[in-house]
């Protein structure tokens, strides 16, 4: 009897000891495919941005970056001493460091998701490369990292850091033109008077703030060089827009705000030519001045945007930069002319372009749904090819 009381209390711990290790092997299948879940909802997750993620997006960090540039100018010290500039150099610089760290902070993130896009989905990346639109925004990583390289607090323009990282971005740029630039005038598909529309003026931008970039750094020839390259072309393409040779006119409704870039171009060239030559001379004066023409004749038409603001689109951010040039440049007129109605302009300039940036900043935080769309005109024209 006492033999049988104890094999049943050692089936009985046994039964227990067995119950316990299927409940624990039961869990642990249940944790394993619980994570193997939330992964591929990551996966799935991550894969749709990448797919409706493109160069365009780089919008953002170049606004950010101009902004960036913008109150470093402002707040550095110059010889002008009227009330207003003495005003700006005493704003604080941890609003700049703070604006600064955010443009550099959106810019690595927008760098990473690129990667991965041209890792992971290469033949999007390809496609991209061969539109019209999209190439020409493939130029705005790079000019997004030369504009911060420019505005870096913790990188003096004449070190061996700053030489290292303008090669390493101003390389892919000469490289973007010797392809872009040779598609112009030798491939029938792709001549200029084909594939030309607004957004080729970013090669233009590239090729003047990597000129602006080298000629702080001392390396005249090299910012001559650049310069002449982006100038020579830009005479070319503004002709061709101007007569609406490429129809231009066929340009997506969503995408009419980059038609700001026509007063970009003038007024990066502007502050490359005043970079090389060391002073705010008649030349650019007349590159500031076509500017304030071509800004005033696109803020005189509304219209010709109202279709594109219906509803949010990262496009929106086409408006910042443009502005945000224009005002960097006033800064300068303003310092070289010394007159009352130039500082007006400064500040008018100044104020819309700092408007005009956190309106966008609100209007993408509120609408980040919105951000990547599935009706993308980009994104749209890249699946139908």
């Amino acid at each position: 009897m006492a033999t049988q009381g104890s094999r049943s209390e050692i089936e009985l711990v046994v039964d227990m000891t067995t119950s316990t290790i299927i409940s624990h092997t039961n869990s642990f299948n249940n944790h394993e495919s619980t994570s193997l879940m939330v992964a591929r909802r990551y996966v799935t997750s991550l894969n749709s941005i990448l797919t409706k993620f493109h160069a365009g997006y780089f919008r953002i960090s170049l606004s950010l970056g101009g902004q960036a540039l913008l109150w470093k100018t402002l707040i550095e010290s110059t010889h002008d001493t009227s009330t207003l500039r003495r005003v700006f150099c005493a704003l604080p610089s941890a609003a700049f460091l703070v604006l600064w760290s955010l443009a550099l902070s959106i810019l690595v993130l927008l760098s990473l998701l690129y990667l991965l896009r041209c890792l992971f989905f290469f033949k999007m990346v390809k496609a991209e490369f061969l539109h019209p639109v999209g190439i020409n925004y493939l130029f705005a990583p790079w000019i997004s990292w030369l504009r911060l390289l420019q505005s870096a607090p913790f990188v003096a323009p004449k070190t061996a850091t700053y030489l290292v990282l303008w090669w390493v971005f101003a390389l892919p740029v000469v490289a973007l033109d010797v392809k872009i630039y040779g598609q112009w005038f030798t491939k029938g598909k792709r001549f200029l008077s084909a594939v030309a529309n607004p957004t080729s003026q970013m090669s233009v931008i590239g090729n003047l703030v990597g000129a602006q970039a080298a000629a702080h750094m001392g390396w005249k020839e090299s910012a001559v060089c650049l310069f002449s390259l982006g100038m020579v072309h830009y005479l070319v393409l503004f002709v061709t827009l101007y007569q609406r040779l490429s129809g231009g006119d066929r340009l997506p409704v969503l995408l009419r705000p980059v038609l700001f870039l026509f007063f970009a171009a003038p007024s990066v060239a502007s502050l490359a030519w005043e970079s090389i030559i060391g002073t705010f001379d008649t030349a650019s004066k007349m590159l500031f001045f076509l500017s304030l023409f071509l800004f005033a004749s696109l803020i005189c038409r509304p219209t010709l945007f109202r279709r594109s603001m219906r509803r949010f689109n990262v496009a929106w951010w086409a408006f910042s930069f443009p502005i945000t040039a224009l005002a960097l440049v006033s800064t300068d007129y303003a310092q070289e002319v010394k007159g009352t109605l130039s500082h007006i302009l400064m500040l008018l300039l100044l104020a819309l372009s700092v408007l005009v940036s956190l309106a966008l900043t609100l209007f993408t935080l509120l609408n980040s749904k919105m951000l990547l769309p599935d009706d993308d005109p980009i994104i749209a024209s890249l699946f139908i090819s």
